[in-house]
């Protein structure tokens, strides 16, 4: 394991909400973090790899100002048998993620789910190896818009339209769980994928007030200067993707992958979220 500790006096939201706990922890004991995903959208650049990322907006409830990959905690729904679904199957995806069939389906139900709720990108197709062509019409904007208000589940959508999940166009890069200390906590699996030929990630979301592909190396500069404001997670991953050869092995390697939770560490010289990252 390698040990890395983020300080969090830049963030005085978050030294204010850590400094609560410490003062007086929940007797209740932490919050149950919820099930999420997120995916990292990476593609070559002329100056190395990028990654699709969304800065979220200042009234947010979590992480606020922050910038994230697309992604969201998981709907009841996206579990559904009824899923239309080609590429490694539920259990593959149980096995690899450790965890029963039905929560496989729906971490990986969610990830596909939320990036097209986000950015308008949609990893399905008509059959096992084609993509649903252009989804930027109105059309695909209602279907978004329907998600989004909880009116059909990915199942229904993709059935109404006669496409199959492609679970095959994910890869699974790394698994977080929010520090206890937060009353808001997610137990977040990290996807990468390619963007289909044919779509393009965008905008169109109220919970981002930026949404762009950026150089990692670049945003790791501005976070390092206080500019950008990073969790642990997104921090590690945009170093990933800085030292990635390519956009296709960056999605194909296997990392050696644990479930990291940061812990609050008072260091004498200031608090501190220590991580054990696996090598």
């Amino acid at each position: 394991m390698v040990i890395r500790e983020f300080p969090i006096a830049d963030s005085p939201s978050l030294r204010a909400r850590a400094d609560a706990w410490l003062a007086s922890p929940d007797p209740a004991g932490p919050v149950e973090p919820k099930l999420a995903a997120t995916v990292m959208f990476v593609r070559d650049g002329a100056a190395g790899v990028e990654v699709f990322m969304l800065r979220r907006v200042a009234t947010m409830a979590f992480a606020p100002r922050m910038m994230v990959f697309p992604g969201g905690g998981v709907d009841s729904r996206d579990a559904e048998e009824a899923l239309p679904w080609a590429g490694p199957s539920p259990a593959d995806w149980a096995a690899l993620l450790r965890v029963d069939e039905a929560r496989a389906r729906e971490l990986v139900a969610a990830a596909v789910r939320e990036v097209f709720e986000e950015c308008g990108v949609l990893l399905a197709g008509p059959s096992s190896d084609t993509i649903v062509e252009d989804v930027a019409s109105e059309h695909w904007r209602e279907q978004r818009r329907r998600l989004l208000d909880r009116e059909a589940s990915l199942s229904q959508v993709l059935q109404e339209h006669g496409l199959l999940l492609r679970s095959d166009l994910l890869g699974y890069r790394a698994h977080w769980v929010t520090p206890v200390f937060e009353s808001r906590r997610y137990d977040t699996r990290f996807f990468t994928a390619a963007v289909p030929a044919g779509h393009r990630a965008d905008d169109q979301t109220t919970e981002a007030d930026l949404a762009a592909w950026v150089r990692p190396t670049e945003l790791l500069r501005a976070w390092e200067s206080g500019e950008a404001l990073m969790l642990p997670p997104t921090v590690v991953a945009v170093e990933e993707v800085a030292a990635a050869s390519s956009a296709a092995d960056f999605i194909a390697e296997q990392p050696v992958i644990e479930t990291v939770q940061p812990e609050l560490v008072d260091t004498g010289s200031g608090l501190v979220m220590r991580a054990d990252l696996p090598r």
